[in-house]
C-alpha cells in the first residue's frame, strides 16, 4: 500500500513539474539554467522514497567554469539520488528515447538537456564535437554516465570514451561524482530506505591528453570511482549500524 501512495505521489509530483516546466521554459526555452533549478525539485523526491541522502564534496566542482561530469548510473533512482549534485549551467547527455517516456521525457527536453542517438556512431560522434564547442559557446557544463546504460547491480560497468573524448576536445577538466550502491536497497513498501551517500571527487585536468588518450584517462577514472564506490558502501554499512544502535537506545530510554 505503501508503495502505490508513493508512486501516485510521485507520479503528481513530476506532472505537476512538467506543467509548471512547459509555462515557465517558454521564456527561455531549453536554457541551461533551467536544469539546475528543476534538479532541486527532483532532489527532494529522496524524501518521499525514505532516503537520507548525504552530500559531499561540491567544493570540488569547478563551478563556475566548465566541466564534463561524469557519474556511475545503476538504476531509475539515479534520479533522485543524483540531482541534488548537479551544478548551474550544467545539461545532462541522454539517449532520445528518453524524449518518449511520458511528462518526464519532455521535462528533461524543454529544460535543455541534450538527447543523442546512440545507435547510430556517425551521429554519436558528431555530436561530440558539437557538445564540445557548444561547452565554450553557450558556457555550459556537461553531465554523463559513460557506462552508457544502467548497472542493475552489475557493478561499476566498464566505460565508453565519449564523455572523455568530449572533455579533451573541448578542453576542459573530468570530473567524476560517484552514489554508493542502491542496488537491492531501496524497497518502495519499506518506510525507512536508509542512507545513500553522494560524493564529488576533485577534478582531473584533461590538458595533457590527447583524444588518442581517451581509452586510458577512462579506465583511470574507473579505477577511481570504483574504489570511491566500495569506500562509501563500507561507510553506509557503519552509519546504518550505528543509526540502528541508535534507535534501540532511544526505544528502550522511552520503555524505561
Amino acid at each position: 500500500m505503501l508503495a502505490i501512495a508513493r508512486l501516485v505521489a510521485a507520479a503528481v509530483y513530476i506532472i505537476f513539474m512538467t506543467l509548471f516546466a512547459l509555462i515557465y521554459c517558454l521564456f527561455s526555452p531549453r536554457n541551461p539554467k533551467h536544469v539546475y533549478f528543476f534538479c532541486r525539485w527532483f532532489s527532494q523526491l529522496h524524501k518521499l522514497i525514505g532516503l537520507k541522502i548525504i552530500q559531499r564534496g561540491l567544493e570540488h566542482a569547478p563551478t563556475p567554469n566548465n566541466s564534463v561530469y561524469i557519474s556511475n548510473h545503476q538504476s531509475v533512482f539515479d534520479f533522485v539520488t543524483a540531482p541534488g549534485m548537479l551544478r548551474p549551467r550544467t545539461v545532462s547527455l541522454g539517449k532520445k528515447e528518453l524524449l518518449w517516456v511520458p511528462f518526464f521525457g519532455q521535462l528533461y527536453w524543454i529544460t535543455g538537456n541534450i538527447l543523442i542517438n546512440r545507435e547510430d556512431k556517425s551521429k554519436a560522434r558528431d555530436t561530440i564535437k558539437q557538445v564540445a564547442e557548444a561547452i565554450h559557446q553557450r558556457n555550459l557544463s556537461v553531465w554523463a554516465y559513460p557506462e552508457g546504460t544502467r548497472s542493475k547491480g552489475r557493478g561499476l560497468l566498464p566505460f565508453k570514451s565519449g564523455a572523455f573524448r568530449m572533455a579533451i576536445e573541448a578542453g576542459v577538466p573530468i570530473t567524476p561524482m560517484v552514489v554508493s550502491t542502491t542496488h537491492n536497497k531501496i524497497h518502495l513498501n519499506r518506510r525507512n530506505n536508509g542512507i545513500v551517500i553522494t560524493e564529488m571527487l576533485a577534478p582531473i585536468d584533461t590538458s595533457h591528453y590527447n583524444l588518442k588518450d581517451a581509452r586510458a584517462l577512462a579506465e583511470h577514472c574507473h579505477q577511481l570511482m570504483k574504489a570511491k564506490i566500495a569506500e562509501l558502501d563500507e561507510e553506509v554499512i557503519q552509519l546504518e549500524e550505528q543509526q540502528k544502535r541508535n534507535s534501540l537506545v532511544e526505544n528502550n530510554s522511552a520503555n524505561q
